[in-house]
C-alpha cells in the first residue's frame, strides 16, 4: 500500500490533471439556490464597502471603461464536475482595490438576488479573482450570472458568486449563504474540502 492515497493527491483521467473526485464534462451544467435574477446593465453596479463604511461604486459603463483581462482558467465544482480551459473577459479585483484602504483580512461576496459567499481577501487579490461579465467571447447569460459574476478559479465553483453586486470587506470571517448550511469554508478543490470537516 502506497504512503499516500489517491484522495490526497492530483489523479489522472485521459491525460488531463482534476482535483480528486472531479469528472471532465464539456458542458457548462447551471446550478442555482434560487430563482435567476435578471438585472438589466443600465441597473447594475459594484459596491466595494470597507471594514470603516467606506464605499467605492462603479456602475456598469464605469467597469467597461476599466481594464480588462482575458484569463483562460480551469472551473471546478463542488458537484463534482470540472470544466478545463475556460477564457472568460473581466476586470481583475485588484483593479477595483487599487485605491481601497482597508486593513481587512476577509471578504463577504454578496449578489443580487441574496446570495453571498466568504473568502479570505487575499485570495481575491494577486491576479487570482476577476469580475467577469463575458464568457468564450460572448456576453454572460443570466443563467451563468450575467450581466457579472466573480470568477475565483482556484477554489469550487460556488464561491465564484453569480450576479454580482458587491464586496463587504470585514476584520473577521463571516459565512455566507452555503457556509451557513455547512459547506466548507474555503472551498479548496485540490484538498475536497466541500463540506465543513473536510
Amino acid at each position: 500500500m502506497g504512503i499516500v492515497s489517491p484522495g490526497f493527491r492530483r489523479r489522472r483521467r485521459d491525460d488531463v490533471e482534476l482535483p480528486p473526485g472531479q469528472y471532465l464534462t464539456q458542458d457548462f451544467p447551471v446550478l442555482s439556490a434560487g430563482p435567476t435574477p435578471r438585472i438589466p446593465q443600465l441597473e447594475w453596479e459594484f459596491v466595494v464597502v470597507t471594514e470603516a463604511g467606506v464605499r467605492h461604486r462603479w456602475t456598469w459603463d464605469e467597469l467597461q471603461a476599466l481594464p480588462a483581462q482575458e484569463p483562460t482558467v480551469d472551473i471546478h465544482c463542488v458537484t463534482k464536475w470540472s470544466k478545463l480551459g475556460t477564457t472568460w473577459r473581466g476586470v481583475s479585483v485588484d483593479v477595483l482595490m487599487e485605491d481601497v484602504e482597508t486593513a481587512a483580512d476577509y471578504a463577504l461576496v454578496h449578489s443580487y438576488g441574496g446570495y453571498t459567499t466568504n473568502l479570505p481577501l487575499e485570495d481575491l487579490l494577486d491576479g487570482k479573482a476577476w469580475v467577469a461579465y463575458e464568457y468564450e467571447g460572448a456576453e454572460l447569460s443570466p443563467p451563468h450570472g450575467g450581466p457579472a459574476r466573480l470568477l475565483v478559479p482556484h477554489l469550487y465553483f460556488w464561491k465564484s458568486a453569480k450576479w454580482v453586486r458587491g464586496i463587504q470587506l470585514l476584520p473577521d470571517d463571516e459565512p455566507g449563504f452555503w457556509e451557513s448550511v455547512g459547506y466548507h469554508d474555503y472551498g479548496d478543490p485540490w484538498r475536497e474540502q466541500r463540506y465543513q470537516g473536510d
